[in-house]
C-alpha cells in the first residue's frame, strides 16, 4: 500500500506551534498507519519564525509535488509572506488540486482563502482575523476546528492539536487517534480556565496596528490581496 504523505508548509514568520502541534499528532500516527509527514518549503535552509529560532524544511516543494494532504500554519504576519511568494502559492494551488484534503491552523486559512480554496465553504481562523474570511467568499465559523468537504481549518494556535486529532481519527480510526493523544499526554487543563473575551478589544487593536504597518510592504506587489485586508 502506498504511503499517504501529509505536507506541512514552512514559510517566514510562522507561529511554530501552528506547525509543530498538528505535526506532532500526525507523526505519532505513522507507526499505526500508512500516514507519513513531511515539512516542505521553497528551499532546504533555515526559515525565520515569530520566535527566536528557525525551522529547516525537510523537502522542497518540487520534491513533494502531489501530497495526499496539506497543512498550512499561520502567524500574525507569516501568511502574508506566504501570499507574497508566487512560488509557494503556485505550488499550493497545484498540490491542493489533487490532494485528498487541505487544512490550516490559525491564520493559515487566509492563505487558503487567497487562493479561492475557501469560497463557498465554512471555515475558521484566529479570532482576530475571523471577519476577513467573508471577504474571500467563505462563511466564518467560530469553533476549534471546522470541516467542510475536503477542507479542515482550525482556530488559533493550540486548536491545531484538536484539529489534528480529529483529522487523524478520520484518516485512520478513533483508536489510533486516542493512542496519539495518549502518547502526547494531551489533556488540557489551563490554569486560568476557559478563555474570557473581556478586554480583547485593546489586544485586537494592537495586533491590527502591527499588521496595518507591515502589510503594505509585504504585499506591495499584490495590490488585489492588500485591498482585501483594508480596514
Amino acid at each position: 500500500m502506498p504511503e499517504r504523505t501529509i505536507a506541512f508548509v514552512v514559510f517566514p514568520e510562522i507561529t511554530p506551534l501552528d506547525l509543530v502541534g498538528p505535526l506532532q499528532v500526525l507523526q505519532a500516527l505513522e507507526g499505526l498507519s500508512d500516514l507519513r509527514t513531511v515539512t516542505v518549503g521553497e528551499r532546504i535552509e533555515p526559515v525565520a519564525t515569530d520566535l527566536p529560532f528557525r525551522i529547516v524544511p525537510a523537502r522542497t516543494f518540487d520534491e513533494v509535488p502531489e501530497p495526499y494532504g496539506i497543512i498550512v500554519p499561520g502567524g500574525l504576519l507569516g501568511p502574508f509572506h506566504a501570499m507574497a511568494s508566487d512560488r509557494l502559492m503556485g505550488w499550493l494551488k497545484r498540490a491542493a488540486s489533487t490532494a485528498s484534503f487541505v487544512g490550516s491552523v490559525c491564520t493559515g486559512s487566509l492563505v487558503l482563502a487567497a487562493l479561492g480554496l475557501l469560497e463557498g465553504k465554512k471555515a475558521t481562523t484566529h479570532w482576530s482575523f475571523l471577519p476577513h474570511l467573508a471577504r474571500f467568499g467563505a462563511t466564518p465559523v467560530k469553533g476549534r476546528w471546522v470541516e467542510d468537504g475536503n477542507v479542515i481549518t482550525a482556530a488559533g494556535v493550540s486548536a491545531g492539536i484538536d484539529m489534528a486529532l480529529a483529522l487523524g481519527a478520520r484518516l485512520t480510526n478513533e483508536s489510533a487517534a486516542k493512542t496519539a493523544q495518549l502518547i502526547l499526554e494531551y489533556e488540557p487543563q489551563p490554569p486560568f480556565g476557559p478563555i474570557t473575551w473581556e478586554g480583547s478589544a485593546p489586544l485586537l487593536q494592537a495586533m491590527g496596528g502591527v499588521v496595518a504597518q507591515q502589510l503594505p510592504t509585504i504585499l506591495r506587489e499584490k495590490p488585489e490581496l492588500l485591498a482585501k485586508f483594508a480596514p
